[in-house]
């Protein structure tokens, strides 16, 4: 008697086949949050004022890349955006010598430079300088749209 009992309780069970989503939705919560947290702290970058000017757009050329941005900074600290010291000090035949492995790998890459308004203009020629010398053809500078006194 006591098997008959047994045989028909596991008829009566079935499997549930639903879907249980709780852990699903625990998980991608927490996800958002991690991702919320750390987003702003990805972007990176060297905070520089630029000068303002009306000047137009260089010509479109066919990107292939991201152009190397020499930025100098107003204390006269020169740093790239890209190779394995970004956003890092560099002098003057460093910063040469990683251009150089950057634009062997990609030659027809663009270089600019940012440099801040408050710094002395052969800090900025010494950036479009070492540019030059790491092979790179043509150097523009990278200026702020002049901002509306309205």
């Amino acid at each position: 008697m006591a098997e008959m009992s047994r045989r028909n309780s596991r008829r009566l069970r079935r499997p549930i086949s639903q879907i249980n989503v709780v852990p699903f939705i625990d998980v991608m919560l927490v996800l958002l949050i991690i991702f919320m947290i750390t987003a702003p702290m990805l972007q990176q970058g060297v905070e520089v004022d630029l000068p303002e000017a009306e000047a137009q757009a260089l010509e479109a050329q066919e990107r292939v890349g991201e152009p190397i941005v020499v930025t100098v900074t107003s204390a006269g600290v020169m740093s790239l955006n890209q190779g394995p010291l970004v956003n890092e000090p560099l002098a003057g035949p460093q910063l040469v010598e990683i251009v150089q492995e950057l634009l062997a790998a990609r030659p027809d890459t663009q270089a600019y430079v940012r440099g801040d308004r408050q710094v002395d203009y052969g800090r900025v020629m010494d950036a479009m300088v070492a540019l030059q010398r790491a092979g790179a053809g043509r150097v523009g500078l990278l200026t702020e749209p002049p901002r509306d006194a309205n």
